[in-house]
């Protein structure tokens, strides 16, 4: 348990949430149900072993955090999980009632023991050990088959080192829910383009071989298709997108749309992604506390080019 003010809120609760959950309790001196709920809590915090950190804050010397958080009453908890207030309680709640409540949000601690692999194994891409790596995800997906993020970052990995076929069964199970999730369609369109240069003879042609079959027929579709595929399969992105916008011009619908989502999923692959807690960069934490002045936003280029190709899509459709 920690005491927090506006100096270490950001730190200590805000960041600290994006991988523990952090349950704040409003307090005051004279709040006699604060003492009494007070060392139920610290208990539960031991008692849970690291699966939640336990943070305290002092409604009267703290105001402002307890304005933006919108505390009525007290004693009131907060619990927030990736930098968000998800749930929260007021009064003083007996410690069943608060572990129930701890429960329905709590990860469990094989989903913990996940996290802490896909933590390590994130440290391990980082020095530019890709097999230890992929180890430490596949662990975490064995623990957690849930956890989407840990799965696309395990397909991801097996297909930027080359391990195609291990790809393809870890990202099998995701290709058949309906929704099918964008960045798991993405994954599955780069797959199939570094499947067809290792199967296919026109992976070994040369970009002028390419052109020159082109140049005798426009609508080569099929052709175009290929060349687009060499060009994603060699992360060339921006040409495999503009010879894709060529088969859209000029065929939106040909073959089931592939052209279309293929360049849909180039856009996906390309996108960076979302900052964990977008408005601290605005000087704001994620609870809406004003901490600084804002920050002057710069133009990321990658994300100017995905606009501009976004808009050529869009033209190229209407």
């Amino acid at each position: 348990m920690i005491d927090v003010t506006m100096e270490n809120f950001e730190a200590d609760v805000i960041a600290a949430s994006q991988t523990t959950p952090v349950l704040v309790d409003f307090w005051a001196d004279w709040c006699g149900p604060c003492k009494s709920l007070g060392p139920v809590l610290e208990k539960l915090e031991a008692d849970y072993a690291g699966r939640f950190k336990l943070v305290k804050i002092n409604a009267d010397t703290e105001q402002q955090l307890a304005g933006a958080f919108g505390v009525k009453s007290l004693p009131t908890c907060i619990l927030l999980m990736g930098g968000r207030p998800v749930d929260g309680f007021m009064g003083a709640l007996p410690e069943g009632k608060v572990r129930e409540f701890l429960d329905k949000h709590l990860p469990s601690d094989n989903e913990v023991a996940a996290q802490a692999d896909a933590q390590e194994a994130e440290q391990l891409i980082n020095s530019g050990d890709a097999q230890a790596a992929i180890a430490k995800l596949q662990e975490a997906l064995s623990l957690n088959t849930a956890d989407d993020e840990t799965r696309y970052n395990l397909v991801k990995l097996l297909i930027s080192v080359g391990e195609l076929e291990e790809a393809q069964a870890a990202l099998a199970p995701k290709l058949t829910e309906i929704p099918l999730q964008l960045r798991f369609d993405a994954l599955n369109y780069w797959l199939q383009a570094l499947q067809f240069v290792s199967t296919d003879e026109r992976a070994a042609w040369t970009f002028e071989q390419f052109d020159a079959a082109i140049a005798q027929n426009k609508r080569d579709f099929d052709t175009r298709l290929a060349k687009a595929r060499v060009l994603i399969a060699a992360e060339l992105f921006e040409a495999a997108m503009d010879e894709l916008l060529e088969i859209i011009m000029r065929d939106k619908t040909w073959n089931h749309d592939v052209a279309r989502k293929t360049y849909v999923s180039i856009l996906e692959l390309m996108t960076p992604p979302k900052p964990k807690t977008d408005d601290a960069a605005f000087g704001k934490t994620a609870g809406g506390i004003e901490l600084t002045g804002k920050a002057a936003v710069q133009e990321d280029p990658v994300l100017e080019m995905i606009s501009r190709y976004r808009r050529k899509l869009s033209m190229a459709l209407n």
